[in-house]
């Protein structure tokens, strides 16, 4: 025969209990709100809490297109809250050839570009036939936004000094002058 499972430990009785209820004190008054009912059991049952408690209605799909355009829109203006800290590491990461403004640099052109290939993947779950008009706006936005966080890498390129931008990068395609006059030292 198998004995009897050993009694569970304090912890679980006193977790399993609820608190043994005090006396009121006569000179503490309850808040406003706060009646001595409304603190029974915690075992309600459904009926109650679904007699004090309003049902909520469904939302309609006026309500449904409004959320999301205002989602849509929170997705489209994400860029732009990273474009500080970018700007600021980018900074940070100083001008000179080094691995860390290496991989700066190739993530400010990274994440634009994959941004913007992705742009109707990250619309396409706002998409009703209520927010199909409006969200081109949106989408407009939201590629404006991605130019920008490029034009922030393109800026870092040229500080570093890897656009050519400067007439000396062009030298090899210049052309060399043939002069009007050739000066000849006496000697």
């Amino acid at each position: 025969m198998a004995a009897p499972p050993p009694p569970p430990p304090q912890w679980v009785i006193d977790l399993n209990t609820p608190p043994a209820a005090r006396p009121k004190s006569a000179g503490i008054v309850d808040p406003p709100g706060y009646t001595a009912s409304s603190t029974g059991s915690k075992a309600r049952s459904p009926k109650q809490v679904s007699s004090k408690t309003p049902a909520r209605a469904p939302p309609t799909t006026e309500e449904m297109d409004v959320l999301k355009l205002k989602k849509a829109w929170e997705v489209a203006l994400a860029p732009v809250k990273q474009l500080p800290m970018t700007a600021i590491m980018m900074y940070m990461s100083g001008n000179s050839l080094q691995i860390f403004s290496i991989m700066m640099v190739l993530m400010a052109f990274k994440n634009p570009f994959m941004g913007l290939m992705a742009t109707n993947q990250a619309f396409e779950r706002f998409e009703s036939k209520g927010t199909r008009a409006k969200l081109i706006m949106v989408k407009g936005v939201y590629v404006a936004m991605q130019i920008l966080a490029l034009a922030l890498g393109i800026w870092k390129v040229n500080k570093m000094g890897l656009l050519p931008t400067t007439r000396s990068d062009w030298l090899a395609w210049e052309t060399v002058r043939d002069p009007m006059e050739i000066a000849i030292p006496a000697f």
